[in-house]
């Protein structure tokens, strides 16, 4: 059944799945105010992707999907800005937004996503994917050297986020990962965004060798 509740919103220039750690540097004004609101309750708050406009100030657009967060460390400075470490705990899917002031609030659905079942051939074969485009990209010198290695865990629902985390996509392909409730659905989307990542980049590769 969903359950939809009014809860305080962070919006930012990103996308954060469930089983993720999230630091967080918080320095706006706005954003002060939600966290001392936030670790007097229940120390959870949602973020959404920043899909036009700016992070800093409003004005921005926002993505309908996003995630919970919940606080696992928060460390003041004398200043007034916050260094908080959060954790995905679910994923989202904003209702409405509500007023801005005196921070971004949304009405928001925290129904649960599909549990992932009975996904261990297809939940392997991700994983593969994902290590192939970790390593043509560490390969191909594109950006920070990856680490092939993946820690999944052993639950199922989690490894099958914590992959799409892990995985070096654009924002975009991330978002539409994070906005498929199926997790079947998810893992063959993921697999075939790695695929074709790959054929891309080896494609560039070998026009770039052959100039």
């Amino acid at each position: 059944m969903s359950e939809l509740v009014a809860l305080p919103m962070f919006p930012l220039s990103g996308v954060h799945f469930p089983g993720q750690d999230v630091p967080l540097h918080v320095f706006e004004p706005r954003y002060r105010a939600l966290v001392d609101d936030v670790l007097a309750g229940n120390q959870e708050f949602g973020t959404a992707l920043i899909s036009g406009g700016c992070e800093v100030g409003g004005g921005d657009r926002r993505t309908g999907v996003g995630t919970l967060l919940k606080v696992q460390l928060a460390a003041p400075f004398e200043d007034g800005r916050w260094l908080l470490v959060t954790r995905g705990i679910e994923r989202i899917r904003i209702v409405s937004w509500l007023d801005d002031d005196p921070y971004p609030r949304a009405l928001v659905d925290l129904s649960p996503s599909a549990p992932a079942d009975d996904v261990g051939d297809l939940l392997g074969r991700a994983a593969a994917a994902v290590r192939r485009l970790r390593m043509v990209l560490s390969e191909f010198e594109e950006g920070p050297c990856c680490s092939i290695d993946l820690n999944l865990g052993d639950d199922p629902t989690e490894a099958s986020w914590v992959l799409c985390a892990l995985a070096p996509l654009t924002m975009l392909d991330q978002q539409q990962l994070l906005e498929e409730s199926d997790p079947t659905r998810r893992l063959d989307h993921l697999i075939e965004l790695c695929r074709l990542r790959i054929a891309d980049l080896e494609a560039m590769h070998h026009l770039g060798g052959s100039t």
